[in-house]
């Protein structure tokens, strides 16, 4: 590799890809060294540009001395250069030749050398004066290279660390973009020069900083590095932001007569319209700073400057947007480099303060006309309602989302117009409102119908599709679009409802007759599904226990139930018990039919008598259905018999056949196998079937695949894996094994490795077992269902999160007497007794805490909701196409968040309703405006809450992840429907403004971190309106203010509360003087109390979980809570109690089932008597290091389940296996007990490190 002593810029070149061979070649072992010189070497490389690119300013004798010195030291740079690198390059070739001898010393000495001589030369010829003396004589003039240097300056401050550079960089492109605008709108003269002359200033003094940084800060330390970082920051604000006048007046000078050019070259802006966008995207940021800083701006001000920012946005993306700008007009066009113009007048025109007073007239009038130009060219390119598809609009729950119009149209027909921004047309919406009363009616009437009559179908398209157009439209209108939309709609739903009036009437004497169940479509037979062998892969207690409750117990006629989803065996394994001997010996009569979805009585009666009877069919097959039930009694009629009636989906199947059962009080039993969780009786027996183990199922895939010739040894690791993939199912197994069985030996790790259910869900007969289980549910079951595939495969989902999302969405039906938390809890346990959804972990007061679906019934939910166009997912770039063509998405999930591509095409979706990301990127596309669920995911905020958010006023679901605000802009108020707003992450406590109070919907106010809260403002809480809805709150709040109490009195229905105390550098007030009071929540369920050192406490008496942290209470004090009648679940975590002794007193904690003890320190000796504890069921004592020993007397404890116990003494775990033989001794042989025998010993942690002070306060 030659050395080139050119003078042209190739030695740079030439020493960065030196300096990268000689890392590889000796393995990285100077990359630190490398990478820092390479820095310094860049820096070089700037300078050497502006030295030889710049040119005299000004014709004068007494300049050419200063040329020649100029030019010698472009040559000093370049000889630097070429100098040291034949030094490096002589150090690496001897060290090649001496290949053999391991020192490479020489090479790092060069490398110093090198980093040395740069620097030398910084501090003798780049000195301050030399900088003023370049920009007073000289300079480049024209505009590339201008542009030139500004890009290598970038890329030269891109390389530096620090957040500082960052900024500088971004300011940096900032003129580029501007100097690029101005070439592109053709300004010319001096506008033009003073810009240019603007922008270099800038880049070399930008330059000369990063060097002085760089240099003088390894020198100088502290100070020159907090000095230049504030220089820095001065040259962002006064010479680029622009905060001097000089500056902002030739910005201005600028921008008009960038407006003034008319420039007919429209194919120039078409080529280059990425440079208006960056110009604007560089505006927007700029602004947000601007807004970020402003806390206390007025409403209506920060309102105003938000729909600024977010039209500035739209624009920008529809600049990047190749297809729909294309479509626009010349003058179009044309216009939004007008706007471009005028919005950084406007922003270079604004200033902190005046945004917090009030904008100037000039300013405001500006403002006005800008927005208005922004809305016109947006009319141009979005329309949400003509632009909608009327083959596009969500198939699931159609019924339901009309309810869900509905309930809003009602609620803004009543809407106080006093208390918003926009004036609705109310008369409009009530007639919208009372004719689509009407066609839902029209709707529930041809429910049973439109599936048999083609023109009802049509029909029922048309309504659900004016439906979305009229909901579109008038949320549109909320959101400041035009009036005219509603209008139009209007007139085609008035259309509409004559048209169904007149067709109604028709088909109504056809079709009224022909009634049928909702579910009575034919789908074929279970029994077309593949199903295991009769020899069933199982442990045989399931075939004894299901025996045991078939011949034992009462002699009533009684059921029982084998239950699990789709896959699991349920058939194979009743006809298990249905076949063997005790039950042959048992019962006189056995009978069996298969229920089925599509049913009838006639059938079910037929089934059962050819099970008894030797006769031929045809002869059952000809008798009425009153015959067949007379026949049928009599053959069963004092006999014990055994009726098996499998696959049952409803309790009307056995209403149908009941009558022809006798009950003769002789032990006579029904067996069901169903999907789902029937009631037959208060008190009949279930057996949930489990899945299969990881061991059951290899020797089932064994069986399968090779039956008795046996299994190759060779595939027994792979067999095993692929064998665990199947989670269990049976049905999955087989159908596994059927691909195994066609794949040649050496693909099975291929099919390991693919093994995502993707490969399963190809099958035709698993398809129709997930649709069969699907197409069972109610509408409201199913948009639950396939909501789940908004989740990532195998995720353990947050109950709370996916059913605040539920409601949110309006999925869940209000039902009078119950809390919408409850319905969709409900609605949850359903799809859960129906073996659709998994339970992963439980809650301690009961319920779930966190759910999965099975992979298989994932991918099947995925593949339905896309169907169904219910929901989009997006994994990357290749999946845009999804979001084109003829469908509306209305909920995209993205679990990438990083292609910026499928953003811009948010032009192509405006109606957008809900987007639920995964990963964080950059909040910098444009949010739909109609949005009901936002989630952010991992996306992080720092210092700022991200305001764009305030625009949408629709807006239900908030969550997002936050690493450092502190406070909420009082513009939240914007979103008046919100119902939960989540917050991720780890910060300090978040103060909310005023505003809050008027979000009159709050429902979940929460914060992931436990140990961090929202602050109530107390100013005038006497006028305050109360939030009657709120369910769940995180709250931060200093109880010494004496306004938690008036704050409680502001959330009369909240049941799931947790408190914590702010930290304070006072000493805590001692007990006696203050009682926290929480008895005024009568709704209060769960109450968690954190750092309230000091305070004693009065809780509700329908409290039933209460966790206290760090709270230092007395043990009497636990005593008193002993006594709460509902009390369920009780955790005393880290300091909360101290003292050595809980002596419990008789009758206390009557209705506890969980009780756990963490880091209780000093806490050695517990007492307990037999009547303590009547209903526990677990118990976790965990690191509660002095403690002796538990009671004994809770080997008395009939209810008792599960012990666990860590970091504990030995004498503890001791203890409780006393516990255990006992409760053995009492019968109970399910007592689990969990010790961690290496911490439980006498060596405590503490003792064994005694060194580490463990901060439980902080955890």
């Amino acid at each position: 590799m030659e050395i080139c002593c050119s003078g042209s810029p190739s030695c740079f070149e030439f020493a960065f890809d030196y300096l990268g061979w000689i890392n590889k070649a000796f393995r990285y072992k100077f990359s630190v060294a490398i990478n820092e010189l390479k820095k310094e070497v860049r820096v070089l490389q700037s300078f050497y540009l502006y030295l030889t690119k710049c040119r005299r300013r000004r014709n004068r004798e007494t300049c050419l001395e200063q040329d020649e010195e100029k030019n010698v030291t472009s040559l000093r740079i370049q000889n630097l250069i070429i100098r040291r690198m034949q030094d490096l390059k002589f150090a690496c070739s001897e060290r090649l030749i001496h290949s053999c001898s391991p020192d490479s010393s020489q090479i790092g000495s060069e490398l110093t050398r090198f980093r040395e001589s740069i620097k030398l030369f910084f501090e003798t010829h780049i000195k301050e004066p030399c900088i003023n003396f370049l920009l007073e004589y000289y300079w480049l003039r024209d505009p590339e290279l201008v542009i030139d240097f500004i890009d290598s300056v970038s890329k030269t401050l891109a390389k530096m660390n620090g957040l500082h550079f960052e900024d500088l960089v971004k300011s940096l492109m900032f003129l580029k973009s501007f100097t690029r605008l101005a070439i592109l709108r053709d300004v010319k003269g001096k506008q033009l020069i003073d810009l240019l002359i603007h922008a270099e200033v800038i880049a070399i003094n930008a330059l000369h900083l990063a060097s002085i940084w760089w240099f003088d800060s390894h020198r100088y330390g502290h100070k020159v590095f907090s000095e230049t970082k504030f220089r820095i920051a001065r040259l962002i604000r006064e010479k680029i932001n622009p905060g001097d006048p000089r500056v902002r007046e030739t910005y201005i000078h600028v921008l008009t007569a960038a407006k003034l050019s008319r420039s007919s070259d429209i194919s120039n802006l078409e080529k280059n319209k990425h440079l208006v966008a960056d110009f604007m995207e560089y505006l927007v940021s700029n602004i947000m700073e601007l807004l970020e800083s402003c806390t206390n701006t007025p409403v209506p001000i920060m309102n105003q400057m938000l729909k600024f920012v977010e039209g500035l946005r739209f624009l920008t993306i529809l600049l990047r947007h190749q297809e729909k700008f294309k479509e626009l007009c010349h003058e179009m066009k044309n216009l939004i480099g007008v706007v471009a113009c005028d919005a950084a007048v406007v922003i270079f025109s604004l200033s902190v303060n005046q945004i917090k007073e009030g904008l100037a007239k000039e300013t405001d009038l500006a403002l006005f006309h800008l927005l208005k130009m922004i809305k016109f060219i947006r009319a141009e390119v979005t329309d949400p309602v003509t632009s909608f598809s009327p083959f596009g609009f969500p198939r699931t729950n159609e019924l339901g989302s009309m309810d869900f119009l509905l309930e809003n149209l009602k609620e803004l027909e009543s809407c106080n117009e006093a208390d918003d921004s926009i004036a609705f047309p109310k008369d409009q919406i009530h007639s919208v409102l009372e004719d689509l009363v009407f066609l839902r009616s029209f709707l529930v009437k041809i429910a049973d119908q439109r599936n048999r009559n083609g023109k009802l179908q049509a029909l029922w398209s048309r309504v659900m599709e004016i439906g979305h157009r009229a909901e579109l439209a008038i949320d549109s209108i909320v959101v400041g679009d035009k009036h005219e939309y509603l209008e139009r709609v209007a007139r085609d739903i008035q259309l509409l409802r004559t048209e169904v009036l007149e067709t109604y009437d028709i088909t109504r004497h056809d079709c009224g007759t022909q009634r049928t169940n909702q579910k009575s479509f034919r789908i074929d037979s279970k029994r077309s599904i593949p199903v295991l062998n009769e020899v069933l892969v199982r442990l045989d207690d399931e075939v004894k226990t299901i025996i045991h409750s078939l011949t034992r117990g009462s002699k009533l006629l009684d059921f029982v139930s084998i239950v699990g989803m789709a896959g699991l065996g349920k058939t194979t394994l009743a006809n298990r018990v249905y076949n063997d001997p005790l039950i042959l010996n048992h019962f006189h009569i056995l009978a069996r039919c298969t229920v089925s979805q599509a049913y009838s009585m006639h059938s079910l009666l037929v089934q059962l008598l050819c099970s008894i009877s030797s006769r031929s069919p045809d002869e059952y097959l000809k008798m009425d259905e009153s015959d067949l039930a007379h026949k049928l009694y009599k053959l069963l009629k004092r006999n014990r018999y055994l009726i098996f009636l499998d696959d049952v989906w409803e309790i009307k199947a056995w209403n149908l056949v009941e009558r022809s059962l006798p009950d003769d009080a002789n032990g006579s039993r029904i067996l069901f196998t169903s999907r789902i969780q029937l009631q037959f009786k208060p008190d009949s027996k279930v057996h949930h079937l489990r899945h299969l183990t990881d061991e059951e199922s290899w020797k089932l895939l064994q069986k399968k695949v090779f039956g008795k010739e046996g299994f190759p040894p060779t595939l027994g690791k792979v067999g095993s894996q692929i064998a665990k993939l199947c989670w269990g199912l049976p049905l999955t197994v087989v159908l596994v094994a059927g691909i195994l069985a066609n794949t040649a030996e050496h693909c099975w790790e291929e099919v390991a490795k693919s093994l995502t259910s993707s490969i399963v869900l190809d099958d035709e007969d698993c398809m129709k077992t997930l649709e069969l289980s699907y197409s069972h549910l109610s509408d409201d079951l199913k948009v639950c269902l396939l909501y789940f595939g908004a989740f990532k495969e195998g995720e353990n989902v947050l109950v709370r999160r996916l059913l605040w999302l539920w409601i949110s969405e309006g999925f869940v039906r209000k039902i009078e007497g119950k809390s919408l938390e409850d319905v969709a809890n409900n609605y949850l346990k359903d799809l859960v007794d129906r073996s659709l959804v998994m339970v992963s972990d439980q809650r301690a007061m009961g319920g779930v805490k966190t759910c999965r679906l099975h992979d298989l019934v994932h991918e099947f939910c995925v593949k339905k909701a896309k169907e169904e166009n219910f929901l989009h997912v997006l994994h990357s770039r290749n999946d845009r196409f999804v979001l084109t063509g003829q469908s509306n998405p209305v909920r995209v999930c993205d679990r990438s968040a990083r292609n910026l591509r499928i953003w811009e095409l948010m032009l192509e979706f405006p109606i957008v309703r809900s987007l639920l990301l995964s990963k964080g990127h950059a909040l910098g596309f444009w949010l739909p405006k109609l949005l009901r669920v936002l989630d952010l995911g991992e996306l992080e905020f720092g210092a700022y809450f991200p305001m764009e958010v305030f625009l949408l006023a629709h807006l239900r679901y908030l969550a997002l992840h936050s690493r450092g605000v502190k406070f909420i802009p009082a513009a939240i108020a914007n979103l008046s429907r919100l119902q939960t707003f989540l917050l991720r992450g780890y910060f300090s406590h978040l103060l909310l403004p005023k505003t809050i109070w008027n979000i009159k919907t709050l429902r979940h106010l929460w914060t992931t971190y436990s140990y961090a809260g929202f602050i109530f403002p107390v100013e005038n809480l006497e006028v305050s309106p109360s939030l009657d809805h709120l369910d769940t709150l995180s709250l931060a709040i200093d109880p010494s203010s004496q306004s938690l109490q008036k704050i409680l009195t502001k959330l009369p229905n909240i049941r799931r509360l947790r408190c914590k105390m702010p930290a304070s550098r006072e000493e805590p007030t001692r007990i006696g003087d203050g009682i926290l009071v929480f008895d005024c929540l009568s709704q209060l369920e769960s109450l968690t109390l954190n750092s309230f050192v000091g305070y004693g406490f009065t809780f509700p008496l329908n409290l039933k979980k209460l966790t206290l942290f760090y709270n230092k209470q007395p043990w009497s004090e636990i005593s008193t809570i002993g006594m709460l009648p509902k009390l369920e679940v009780l955790k005393l975590l880290d300091y909360s109690v101290v003292g050595e002794e809980w002596e419990m007193k008789e009758g206390e904690f009557p209705s506890l089932r969980v009780l756990k003890l963490r880091a209780l320190r000093d806490f050695r000796s517990w007492t307990a008597s037999s009547d303590n504890f009547p209903g526990l069921e677990k118990l976790v004592v965990h690191n509660c290091q002095m403690l002796e020993e538990v009671p004994s007397c809770l080997g008395e404890c009939p209810t008792l389940e599960m012990v666990e116990v860590t970091w504990c003494r030995e004498s503890v775990a001791s203890s409780v296996k006393q516990i255990q033989q006992a409760q053995k001794d009492m019968g109970n042989e399910f007592l689990k007990i969990l010790i961690e025998e290496e911490a439980c010993s006498e060596n405590l942690m503490l003792e064994k490190y005694p060194s580490i002070e463990i901060d439980w306060a902080a955890l």
